[in-house]
């Protein structure tokens, strides 16, 4: 005689009871975050807290991680990592532009309508050490710091953090970033292939990111010109005695050649005027009372300013702007961060600082300025080879990397691969509004724009952002009028 079928329903429900809870009894309950200050009630559990990456050294990363919105056990994972190198990926990334929250005036929080965990469990991380709350107690580590030593330490924190979170290991993964992440992200994906770790990686996003020193660069001055920002004569000047590459790799090489002495001297006036807008938000207002070096040794080093000639000595352009449509939110989140009650609910501690900072000093001051150079446009030809997804998308108001240069490289790249046009170069629409022209290269490779964004282009342009982020996810074409 056969079960009753009310039998095998009081079964099946009391096996999911239970597997869902040695789900919940398998994360790590001492990193689970209740509620933040002034967070209203949500559906979706947040976790924060350190990793040990070297236990003789005592070296640690931070993480915040927010499970997906709905049905979290389904959605793939996201790694973030924003740039500097030295720039939080808490403080800039979670709090500034996608994560559940963003912070207001007033030290307060509020709900993120395009937040990413609307579509994904997203993990951010705080790398290398030094930045943020992560540290190191062994000082003599922030001497070494270097692009290699960032992705190993990334990789040991990824092993380790899953075995915090075991369900997450074999869940699609994909690594994504910003700026300096031109480099984080394709190093960390390479590295995780090239040790043949078990991770179930799909593919990689970058935004606005640096991935070959002179293109990207030698792209500032066109861009300048093209906005008008700097006068057909600067231009020239610029492109016939001493590029932007050049005038760089001679400033940190402590040698500064003739001609880029004249080119200084001819248009210091003109580029002293770029202090006055923000290079990662061209068309928007600078934060008056509140400096930071959001992409932190990428300002410092891949400024978009020029020498001025003062007093017979260079100096580098480094007033600090903003990117935000409210250009103060980045001093909203540091003050935000720097306050107890919120170290204390995200289980985090200050070491070796007094005070939280959204981009380090002590890792832009130390980090390999060689690395800098490094063409990370390789890398991204090697993960496309491997069957990773790869876009690339560019906020068009952002002059620090601006899009024509990454543009360029993307070609560039498709063109070696082999890789044949899938879809030519067209908009792609939100809302009925062009949200910025994309073209695909074989199966893996995307580039986009994203129109009237700036460096960091959910701070500006969050839905278009969003929709962008939820078709790469779902491997779908962007959306055509």
């Amino acid at each position: 005689m056969f079960p009753q079928p009310w039998i095998f329903l009081i079964a099946t429900i009391i096996a999911i009871s239970l597997f869902m809870s040695s789900l919940v009894e398998s994360f790590p309950v001492a990193d689970k975050v209740k509620s933040l200050p002034e967070q209203l009630p949500v559906s979706f559990q947040q976790f924060a807290g350190f990793v040990p990456v070297d236990d003789k050294n005592q070296r640690a990363l931070f993480y915040y991680f927010v499970e997906a919105e709905t049905n979290p056990a389904s959605k793939p994972l996201v790694l973030w990592l924003n740039g500097g190198p030295g720039c939080t990926s808490v403080g800039v990334g979670a709090f500034t532009e996608h994560g559940p929250f963003v912070t207001n005036q007033g030290e307060a929080i509020e709900k993120n309508q395009y937040s990413w965990n609307k579509e994904a469990n997203i993990l951010y991380l705080e790398s290398p050490a030094g930045v943020g709350f992560s540290y190191s107690l062994n000082l003599s580590f922030y001497k070494t710091l270097n692009d290699e030593i960032t992705a190993r330490d990334s990789l040991v924190f990824l092993r380790r953090w899953f075995a915090k979170f075991p369900e997450y290991k074999n869940r699609d993964f994909y690594i994504t970033g910003e700026s300096y992440g031109g480099h984080y992200v394709p190093q960390l994906a390479e590295l995780i292939i090239k040790s043949k770790v078990n991770f179930n990686l799909k593919g990689i996003a970058i935004g606005n990111p640096l991935l070959d020193f002179d293109t990207d660069m030698n792209a500032v001055d066109e861009y300048y010109w093209s906005h008008g920002i700097i006068s057909d004569y600067a231009y020239k000047i610029r492109t016939s005695l001493c590029n932007s590459s050049r005038v760089l790799r001679e400033y940190f090489s402590g040698q500064i050649s003739k001609d880029c002495l004249v080119a200084a001297q001819k248009v210091s006036e003109e580029y002293s005027f770029t202090n006055f807008i923000d290079p990662y938000y061209v068309v928007g207002e600078k934060c008056l009372s509140y400096n930071v070096s959001q992409a932190g040794f990428l300002r410092e080093t891949l400024n978009s300013g020029m020498f001025q000639f003062r007093n017979s000595h260079y100096v580098l352009q480094t007033e600090e702007p903003d990117q935000q449509v409210d250009e103060c939110n980045l001093k909203y989140s540091e003050m935000y961060l720097n306050r107890k009650d919120v170290q204390k609910a995200l289980h985090a501690r200050l070491v070796g600082t007094t005070k939280y900072r959204l981009c380090s000093k002590i890792v832009q001051t130390n980090y390999d300025p060689l690395n800098r150079e490094i063409p990370t446009i390789n890398v991204v030809g090697f993960l496309v080879k491997s069957g990773l997804r790869v876009i690339v998308y560019s906020g068009d108001q952002d002059s620090v990397i601006p899009f024509m240069g990454t543009r360029r490289l993307v070609d560039r790249l498709a063109k070696t691969l082999g890789l044949k046009t899938t879809l030519p170069y067209s908009a792609w629409f939100v809302d009925k509004q062009v949200g910025g022209w994309t073209q695909v290269y074989g199966n893996h490779l995307t580039y986009t724009t994203i129109r009237g964004a700036s460096h960091g282009t959910p701070a500006t342009q969050p839905k278009r952002s969003f929709v962008l982020f939820n078709a790469f996810l779902q491997g779908k074409p962007l959306p055509k009028a």
